[in-house]
C-alpha cells in the first residue's frame, strides 16, 4: 500500500511490482497533470498545511470504469478496470529531529480488454480523467487485436461479495502535524548520548475492481507504521510499529525498544562463524516466514514445478508446532479484502501443523490447477503468478519474548536481518547479515552484544526442529508492503558464513 519506504537492501523478488514490496519505486514526479506525483507538502499563508482529499470515493471509482466501459462496449469481449489509489505522508527524522515531510498521491488505472480466444490487451494510466481511461480501454482494445490467443485465459471474476475491512478515519486524514506529534513522542524517549533516525509513514488507501462479468467491488484502507534505529557510539537498536490506525502504534514504546536494543549493543565482540542455536525476534522471524510464503506457495510455482511443494503437499517440511496462515482479514493483518482480480482474499493454511496443505491462486492458476482462486492475483498483465502477501506464523505457548530467551543455554539473540537475498529459490536458501541488536545469550540471559554475521541457511532446514514459539507477538514486516504480527522463535541450529568486524 504505500510507494515509499526506506532502504533495506535489494532483494531477489524479481517480477513482482513495486506496489506489491516493502520497498517501492523511487522515480520522479510526474508532470503534464498525471496523478501519479511525489512532493513536498505546500502550506498555506498561516503556515498549516494544505492537505488535499485523501480519497475519491466509489462513486468516482465507479465513474472512472463506466468511462471505459462505454468506451469499447461493442467489440470487446471481456473489460476489466482496476483503479488503486494511495495517498501517503511520509514523516522522516534524523539526528533525532525532524528533517523531511513528503507525501505521495498516485492513482493508477488499469484497463485490461479480452477479445475472443483469450487475446487481450492491458494499458495503464495515472489519472483521475474519465477521458484519459476511455483512452486507455480504446488503446488496450488495439493491443489486443494484435495479441496471440490464449486458450488457457480463465475469464474475469464474477460478481462476488466482500467484507469489510476496518479503516481508521484519523488515519486516513492524518496530517503532517499528525506524524510529527507521534515522532516528538519518539524523539521524547531518547536520552542525549543517542541518536534517532526513521520515519513514520501514513497510508490512505483505495482498490476498486470493475469487471463485465459482474463484479464491482470497491475497498478503503489506512495503514500507520513506524520503523527507527536508535544509535550509539558503537551499537545501533532496531524497532518497529505498523496498524490500520495510527492511534494503536505505541510510539513511545517502539522507541523504548529500539534505546535499550541500542544501550545493550555497546562495545560488541567478536563470535566465530558457524552453527549456533538462536532466538529470533519477530523483525527476523517476519523475513524467514515472508520469503517462505514467497518462494513456495504460489500457485503458477507449484504448478509449474519451481517450487519445494511441487509433489509434497501433505508431507512434513518443519517442525510440526509451527503453522503459518495467509489471512489478509486478520485484525492483526493489514490487508485488503479482495485482489487486483476482483477475487475475495479467503484465508489459506499454508503450513498445518509442520506440513505444507495449501497453496494460493490467481484465476489463472486455479483453473489450471481445476480449483478455486483463493483470491491473491496481482495486477494484469502478471508474469509472476499469484502471491501469498498476508502470511503469519501463528503464536505458540512459549510465553513473553524474555521467557524463549531465557530458554536458551548459550546462543545468539538477532532482532532482524539485512540484505536478505534467495540464493536457491527450491531450497529456500537465503543469505543476509544480522542488524541493529545481535547478542551472546549465556544461561538465559545476555551476556554481551556480538559484531554482525553474515548467514547462508535454508529456511526450511532452520525450521526442521523449533525448541520455543513465543505466545507474545509483535508487528513486523520484510519484502512485503503488508505486514503483521509475529512471535519470536528459538532455534537449535542456524548457519553463520561469516563473521564481519562492525556491531
Amino acid at each position: 500500500m504505500g510507494l515509499v519506504r526506506r532502504d533495506r537492501g535489494r532483494r531477489s523478488v524479481g517480477g513482482v511490482r513495486d506496489a506489491q514490496l516493502r520497498q517501492g519505486s523511487a522515480e520522479p514526479a510526474r508532470t503534464g497533470g498525471a496523478r501519479g506525483r511525489t512532493h513536498p507538502l505546500p502550506r498555506r499563508a498561516h503556515g498549516r498545511t494544505v492537505i488535499a482529499e485523501p480519497q475519491l470515493g466509489q462513486t468516482a471509482c465507479e465513474q472512472l470504469a463506466d468511462a471505459a466501459f462505454d468506451a469499447v462496449n461493442e467489440a470487446a469481449v471481456d473489460v476489466e478496470v482496476v483503479i488503486h489509489h494511495n495517498v501517503e505522508g511520509l514523516t522522516r527524522f534524523a539526528n533525532s529531529q525532524v528533517h523531511q515531510n513528503v507525501a505521495r498521491d498516485d492513482l493508477a488505472a488499469a484497463v485490461r480488454v479480452v477479445l475472443d480466444g483469450g487475446r487481450s490487451g492491458v494499458v495503464n494510466v495515472h489519472t483521475d480523467g474519465p477521458g484519459v481511461v476511455a483512452r486507455a480501454a480504446r488503446d488496450a482494445m488495439a493491443l489486443a487485436r494484435m495479441a496471440p490467443p490464449d486458450p488457457e485465459f480463465p475469464g474475469l471474476a464474477p460478481a462476488a461479495p466482500t467484507v469489510a475491512v476496518p479503516v481508521d478515519e484519523a488515519t486516513i486524514a492524518a496530517s503532517p502535524e499528525n506524524r510529527a506529534g507521534a515522532v516528538r513522542d519518539v524523539l521524547s524517549e531518547i536520552p542525549d548520548e543517542y541518536e534517532a533516525a526513521g520515519a513514520y509513514r501514513t497510508v490512505a488507501s483505495e482498490l476498486a475492481v470493475f469487471t463485465s462479468a459482474g463484479q464491482r467491488i470497491y475497498a478503503p484502507g489506512s495503514v500507520a507504521t513506524l520503523t527507527m534505529v536508535v544509535m550509539g557510539p558503537t551499537s545501533s537498536g532496531y524497532a518497529e510499529g505498523g496498524e490500520r490506525a495510527m492511534a494503536d502504534i505505541d510510539a513511545a514504546g517502539t522507541a523504548a525498544s529500539a534505546v535499550a536494543k541500542a544501550a545493550a549493543g555497546h562495545d560488541p565482540v567478536d563470535v566465530p562463524a558457524g552453527s549456533w542455536p538462536v532466538v529470533l525476534e519477530p523483525p527476523a522471524v517476519a523475513t524467514m516466514v515472508q520469503f517462505l510464503a514467497y518462494l513456495g506457495f504460489g500457485g503458477r510455482d507449484y504448478l509449474e514445478g519451481r517450487s519445494f511443494t511441487a509433489g509434497h503437499l501433505g508431507e512434513r517440511c518443519v517442525d510440526p508446532r509451527l503453522t503459518v496462515v495467509d489471512d489478509a482479514l486478520s485484525p492483526l493483518g493489514t490487508g485488503l479484502p479482495f485482489d487486483y482480480e476482483g477475487t475475495p482474499k479467503q484465508r489459506v493454511e499454508l503450513i498445518r501443523d509442520g506440513a505444507a496443505v495449501g497453496i494460493v491462486h490467481d484465476r489463472h492458476s486455479a483453473a489450471k490447477a481445476g480449483t478455486s482462486s483463493t483470491g491473491h492475483g496481482l495486477p494484469a498483465p502478471n508474469t509472476h503468478g499469484p502471491l501469498s502477501m498476508n502470511p503469519a506464523l501463528l503464536a505458540g505457548d512459549g510465553g513473553a519474548f524474555d521467557d524463549v530467551i531465557g530458554g536458551c543455554e548459550r546462543g545468539l539473540l538477532v532482532t532482524r536481518f539485512h540484505y536478505t537475498n534467495v540464493v536457491h529459490p527450491k531450497e529456500t536458501s537465503i543469505t543476509g547479515m544480522t542488524r541493529d541488536g545481535t547478542f551472546l545469550v549465556e544461561d538465559g540471559r545476555i551476556s554481551a552484544a556480538v559484531k554482525n554475521l553474515r548467514f547462508t541457511q535454508s529456511i526450511l532446514a532452520a525450521l526442521e526442529h523449533v525448541e520455543a514459539i513465543s505466545s507474545q507477538t509483535a508487528y513486523a514486516t520484510e519484502i512485503f508492503e503488508e505486514g503483521g504480527h509475529f512471535p519470536s522463535l528459538r532455534l537449535p541450529t542456524f548457519t553463520f558464513s561469516g563473521a564481519t568486524s562492525f556491531g
